[in-house]
């Protein structure tokens, strides 16, 4: 089956930007009227026929296609900042807030940044300067490219499209970069894994950082499982899971009423941190108010109810008395999917596996956003599709979700950018550089900087 996640074939991908894109939408997937094209690897969807059957409704729902006239997106309105330290551009392409910085010193290497999930509306200022989580990437010489997405939540269907429109504009503006890199953190380290699956070509490397990455089905069900499970042990605190109507906005007042729940539940809260393996009320309780959140969104878009957790098993909650997992078990409220809402979130997205391009993916060692589980999954599934030699995961000796220094995505950068460029392939486990690494990194990178 063919994807829907199907990108404009480039002839060239250091010569040809490929034709502009029609950014003109109706969610459901976003609805396109493109022109025939080659397509990308299809989808790998795990269910059964009559499920691939009601999928394909949404195919082709993410192609990149070609305006009607051949004319390229250009921005509505936008702003551009020129100082010593080089050109700040930004503005609304096609209505989608962006930001562009191109350093003095331009090395002609480009990063593409995708931001992660995001609550609220991602807003860029003209005079506000480039944030840290960018600097790393700005301080090697490189131009760095932001899209705001058009939609807040698990915005992979936007975040993929707008921001590939606004590579294009860039190249068509500032022209063809040496080498382009995909960066994302969180949910836009799943982007930077998407992107590699499906449109490689333009790209020589990606890094991911702390990516939410694999089958977005298996992880927002095992949360929605996880949301179940609590309301087994403190019923009634939150709003119902499978009709959640009310906006829930996950605000430090929600966590804050959860985190007390649980200090007045010890025996609940501790089952719950024995399910899901989070060290601390207080990490329990950030998550289950994002669980929530996450849960409400992923309704709104699939227009019901994806999740579905009548075959999950729980276990461990309970561990010195399986019997209480047991009641558990019988006692938890099981929920259905709906088939259509099901196929919505198996569409958006499911992993192929099949990265085209090198891409390091750097971790803490304990993540409370995405535990250890959930990258084991996806290592099997670039593995079993033949492409393991394009993935090398690390982890960092710290606690916390995204939790590096500037210093430590900057080295983690050079280590791809020299593997992507042929240089040796990073080693997996542990982020270290020892003297004689050091060395050939500052020379890689000053070499770069000419």
């Amino acid at each position: 089956m063919a994807s829907c996640w199907n990108a404009q074939s480039e002839k060239d991908s250091r010569s040809d930007v490929g034709p502009p894109l029609d950014s003109s939408a109706i969610e459901c997937g976003i609805v396109f009227t493109p022109a025939p094209r080659p397509a990308f690897a299809g989808i790998a969807l795990r269910a059964s026929a009559p499920f691939r059957l009601l999928a394909t409704a949404l195919l082709f729902s993410f192609a990149l296609p070609a305006r009607a006239d051949g004319t390229a997106s250009v921005p509505a309105q936008s702003q551009v900042l020129r100082s010593p330290r080089g050109i700040t551009e930004v503005g609304a392409l096609d209505g989608i807030p962006y930001r562009i910085d191109v350093p003095a010193d331009w090395n002609r290497d480009l990063v593409v940044f995708y931001h992660g999930y995001a609550r609220q509306p991602v807003s860029f200022h003209i005079a506000s300067p480039l944030a840290d989580k960018q600097m790393p990437f700005y301080e090697r010489h490189d131009a760095v490219i932001q899209s705001a997405y058009s939609r807040t939540g698990w915005a992979l269907q936007q975040g993929f499209l707008e921001t590939e429109a606004l590579r294009r504009y860039f190249v068509r503006r500032y022209g063809q970069p040496r080498a382009t890199f995909a960066v994302g953190r969180s949910m836009g380290g799943q982007l930077v894994a998407i992107t590699l699956e499906i449109n490689p070509r333009p790209y020589a490397g990606g890094l991911d950082l702390c990516g939410s990455v694999g089958p977005s089905d298996v992880t927002f069900n095992h949360r929605f499982a996880m949301r179940a499970a609590f309301d087994y042990y403190f019923p009634n605190l939150l709003p119902p899971l499978a009709t959640l109507t009310t906006r829930y906005l996950d605000t430090l007042a929600d966590r804050a009423a959860i985190l007390s729940a649980l200090q007045e539940n010890p025996s609940g809260a501790l089952a719950m941190r024995n399910l899901t393996g989070l060290r601390s009320d207080a990490d329990l309780a950030q998550e289950v108010a994002y669980w929530t959140f996450g849960v409400q969104d992923l309704e709104q878009r699939a227009g019901g109810n994806p999740f579905d957790n009548r075959n999950f098993i729980y276990a461990g909650a309970h561990p010195a008395n399986p019997a209480q997992d047991f009641e558990l078990n019988a006692g938890v409220r099981r929920y259905a999917s709906s088939p259509r809402a099901l196929a919505y979130l198996v569409h958006h997205y499911t992993p192929t596996g099949r990265l085209g391009k090198p891409m390091l993916a750097l971790h803490t060692i304990y993540d409370p956003v995405v535990p250890m589980r959930q990258l084991e999954l996806y290592q099997d599934e670039v593995q079993a599709a033949g492409a393991g030699q394009n993935l090398v995961q690390q982890v960092v000796d710290r606690q916390g979700h995204c939790d590096f220094t500037q210093e430590e995505v900057g080295e983690a950068f050079d280590q791809m950018v020299r593997w992507s460029e042929g240089g040796s392939r990073p080693t997996p486990g542990a982020l270290k550089s020892d003297a004689a690494m050091e060395a050939t990194l500052l020379l890689h990178h000053s070499q770069r900087s000419k």
